[in-house]
């Protein structure tokens, strides 16, 4: 480990750190929220996936308006302790909720924090170290990023079998690495560039980003989203083939161990062999999970799945946000950084709502085909991007 972080700024960790904070916090409460809405406040199904599209669309927008104001301010530090100062503070307020519509209010909160941190703090990512890096950098971020998302289950599940039995104690007990995530980048989180940098104009105005390669990949980008369906769709399908309830919290942990095992060396080999090449490769294991889920017959099946599933996330996500950083200019990052976020929240509704409609007409196995079928499009296109453009690097 210690030669995996060999030049890797200080700060990059402590910004991995809280983020392994953060989603502790997070996921200690996310898994339990749908049982906590329809159990102990009386709402309906419908209402559960209220409250995540308005949620995820919420950070979407915000993520993009974000990354507009990381390029017209001094120091993007302050944004990125608000978004975590918001998200970390109004969270635990799940376990005042008398209503549905108050935990439908809270998770709007909790996602406009997600939101006006996520660019401005990949902004910083970016340049706190060189391009040859970057790949390790963002890597490192997101390997301790699902480390928290084992770690948050995982201590709900012990905390509740052990020692409490009431959710409202869990919600106000999730706040407590919230705000030693928050501490933590008031403390330590700076800006890092000289105060010369250069700034974009100070009225907002949203454009594209300028290199044309990195509107050519938000496009194949978009694309690949809408084949990424929800991924409870894939524990409905365990569930289908046989795994037991108690069971599909097991698999998740052993999901996000694979993706917090394998992001950090995965964003490494991003830096020696190119991005493009890096998230080809999680495409086409994204796609081929799918025909499995599409093929699938017994349970164990989804257990290896899930842990091939994992790569995906390992080859992508460290790369993906590398290689947005490759593209763009440092006047520009953040709004750049926006732009990818808001490509990804907006694809990943209208592509939930596909996936359950193709399920629902035609059966899973159609689902999961016709997904597979789209992400294998679009790893084409990608494929023609690199191959016939060998000229365009990284």
């Amino acid at each position: 480990m210690k030669k995996e972080l060999k030049g890797v700024p200080f700060q990059v960790f402590i910004l991995g750190v809280v983020s392994f904070l953060t989603d502790v916090s997070s996921d200690m409460i996310y898994p339990l929220l749908p049982i906590f809405l329809t159990q102990t406040l009386g709402a309906g199904q419908s209402f559960v996936g209220l409250v995540e599209g308005f949620a995820e669309s919420a950070a979407a927008f915000f993520t993009l308006m974000s990354g507009l104001w990381a390029d017209r301010v001094r120091d993007r530090s302050k944004l990125v302790l608000g978004g975590y100062a918001f998200s970390s503070f109004s969270r635990p307020l799940m376990a005042l909720a008398s209503t549905p519509w108050v935990v439908f209010f809270v998770r709007f909160a909790d996602r406009i924090g997600k939101g006006i941190r996520t660019s401005p703090r990949d902004a910083l990512i970016a340049d706190s170290v060189e391009p040859h890096q970057r790949g390790k950098a963002f890597g490192l971020q997101r390997s301790m990023d699902h480390a928290g998302a084992v770690m948050g289950p995982l201590t709900a599940t012990l905390l509740l079998l052990w020692f409490i039995k009431d959710l409202r104690q869990l919600f106000w007990i999730a706040a407590i690495p919230g705000i030693f995530a928050t501490l933590l980048v008031f403390w330590k989180v700076k800006e890092v560039l000289p105060k010369d940098r250069p700034l974009a104009e100070k009225k907002i105005k949203l454009t594209p980003p300028k290199d044309f390669r990195l509107r050519i990949y938000l496009g194949v980008l978009f694309l690949f989203i809408l084949s990424c369906s929800s991924d409870a769709f894939l524990l409905l399908r365990a569930s289908q083939l046989g795994v037991a309830p108690a069971f599909l919290p097991v698999i998740w942990m052993v999901f996000n161990l694979v993706k917090a095992i394998t992001t950090l060396p995965l964003g490494m080999l991003s830096d020696r062999f190119g991005r493009r090449r890096v998230i080809l490769a999680g495409w086409i294991i994204y796609t081929l999970v799918y025909v499995g889920f599409a093929l699938a017959s017994q349970a164990w099946h989804v257990w290896a799945l899930f842990v091939f599933y994992g790569f995906f996330y390992g080859f992508t996500e460290g790369s993906e946000r590398a290689i947005l950083a490759d593209y763009s200019e440092i006047s520009e990052r953040g709004q750049v950084y926006g732009w990818y976020y808001l490509v990804v929240g907006l694809g990943a509704l209208p592509a939930s709502l596909l996936f359950g409609a193709l399920w629902q007409w035609g059966g899973a196995k159609t689902a999961f085909l016709v997904s597979a079928g789209m992400s294998f499009a679009a790893a084409v296109l990608l494929a023609l991007f690199l191959f016939f453009r060998p000229s365009l690097k990284p």
